[in-house]
């Protein structure tokens, strides 16, 4: 019978060398432990399992145990195990020296959820009822496609939520916006394109990962309508990446007979269109905006994402693939090596399917929008030449300034305060000059509840700052 205390210890690597068995085992101990490799607090293997994996009698550990805890490098209490001590080394002695850092207590980045609403408990129960119910195999390697029942579940959702006209068989699954969007990029590359075209305003790591694919970035206008459509002729791009129901992040919805031309325009030239639904479930004023999908599913590659509905940390994207590229991005994806995890999947097909993500959805919609008003209401406190703009929508608004505004000023002065709060035109592109006037995102996605009203009060106090008060 296997000895239970083999089969039930904790590993530990130590480096027994010279001369002395006792003698170095209690060197190679104080050495882990003075170098932080055992951090304190660890639990330490029991003498028996100790002494068998590292072939010396019990006797000899039990003694080496004895003597550290005398020294004040271990401490153990009888029938419940052997812990390293709060005895700091010299790392963390000179960590506890070392003055800390000066972190924002409050994030009013555009584009951040508040992890606080994530459905903990729904989430929970569904995942149990996965794991309860899954067979075997769907605890082996997932499809690199995704999990059949979530590319099924999505295909239905989406169909009925964001009027998109797909299949699950069209339907691909990743760990992130980012890792799809870098697999199209990859995929385009190999197909011979050579540059994408971005709108003008938008997150610099999506253009980032575009030129790391081997793309050359084109930025184009935008405008009340969305993306200018008729300076893309003059972009020469293979592709486009635009946020058609909630421009990234200016805030305006692409304009009916914008998208008309920029579907006719991806229709003539052959390029993709690249449709980031960010947070297309998040409109507030009335219903929300179809994807552009519908009007063109072989030209347009629609790209939806959990990180705002649900939680980022969940690492679930997924995207509707046209046709003809759909077996070029299952190759860049197979060159990648990533893919989301197969229970995750698995639940949130499950919570699809029992429509408590609807429900969900539902919850948060209503917690976001009622920030939305609270930030209105609170700005009406600042000049007359300050004024909300941007659909009611999502989970950031613009804060739009005097022409004489400093957006850098502000800034600073809000990190002074502890608050992350960026100006509009750090989302241009480098050395690329703004048509707007100075405007200030502001993110009222990420605040926990009870800290809300704080966050909001110190990044307009940032702003009188530097303006003024009224």
């Amino acid at each position: 019978m296997e000895d239970l205390w083999a089969i039930s210890g904790i590993d530990l690597h130590l480096e027994l060398a010279g001369p002395g068995k006792a003698r170095s085992l209690e060197a190679a101990l104080r050495a882990a432990i003075r170098d932080a490799r055992l951090a304190p607090g660890t639990r330490i293997p029991s003498s028996r399992t100790l002494a068998a994996d590292l072939g010396l009698s019990r006797n000899t550990v039990a003694a080496v145990f004895d003597l550290l805890v005398a020294e004040g490098w271990l401490q153990a209490k009888t029938g419940a195990g052997t812990w390293v001590s709060a005895r700091p080394g010299p790392a963390a002695a000179a960590a506890a020296e070392a003055p800390p850092a000066s972190l924002p207590r409050f994030d009013l980045r555009g584009g951040v959820p508040n992890p606080g609403l994530f459905p903990r408990q729904n989430w929970s129960s569904a995942m149990r009822r996965v794991i309860t119910d899954s067979v075997a195999s769907d605890f082996g390697y997932s499809h690199p496609q995704g999990v059949p029942a979530l590319r099924s579940a999505l295909a239905d959702y989406l169909a009925r939520t964001r009027g998109t006209r797909s299949s699950a068989e069209s339907v691909l699954v990743a760990p992130g916006f980012g890792d799809l969007l870098a697999i199209a990029c990859r995929a385009l590359v190999a197909a011979g394109a050579r540059r994408v075209a971005v709108e003008e305003y938008g997150h610099d790591v999506h253009r980032r990962i575009i030129e790391a694919a081997g793309l050359r970035v084109a930025p184009v206008a935008v405008d009340a309508d969305g993306i200018v459509v008729t300076d893309l002729q003059s972009a020469d791009a293979d592709a486009v990446l635009v946020t058609p129901a909630h421009q990234f992040p200016t805030g305006v919805p692409l304009a009916a007979h914008r998208r008309r031309e920029l579907v006719q325009w991806a229709e003539r030239s052959g390029a993709l269109v690249l449709e980031d639904d960010y947070d297309g479930e998040f409109r507030f004023d009335r219903r929300s905006i179809g994807a552009l999908q519908a009007l063109a599913p072989q030209q347009v590659l629609y790209l939806g994402t959990a990180s705002k509905s649900l939680a980022p940390a969940l690492g679930l994207a997924w995207g509707i693939v046209p046709e003809r590229m759909l077996a070029a991005l299952l190759e860049q994806r197979e060159l990648a090596g990533s893919r989301s995890d197969g229970i995750t999947q698995l639940t949130l097909a499950e919570f699809m399917r029992s429509t408590a993500y609807d429900r969900h959805l539902r919850r948060v919609r209503s917690a976001y929008r009622l920030r939305r008003e609270a930030v209105e209401a609170a700005c009406e406190s600042l000049s007359s030449e300050c004024r909300i703009s941007g659909l009611p929508a999502g989970l950031h608004c613009l804060l739009e300034l005097p022409r004489c505004a400093d957006e850098e000023a502000i800034s600073s002065r809000a990190l002074e305060l502890g608050v992350l709060f960026h100006g509009l035109s750090s989302y241009l592109p480098r050395e690329w000059q703004s048509n707007r006037g100075p405007a200030m995102v502001i993110g009222y996605g990420a605040p926990p509840d009870h800290r809300f009203d704080d966050a909001i009060s110190a990044a307009l106090r940032a702003v009188t700052d530097v303006l003024g008060s009224p």
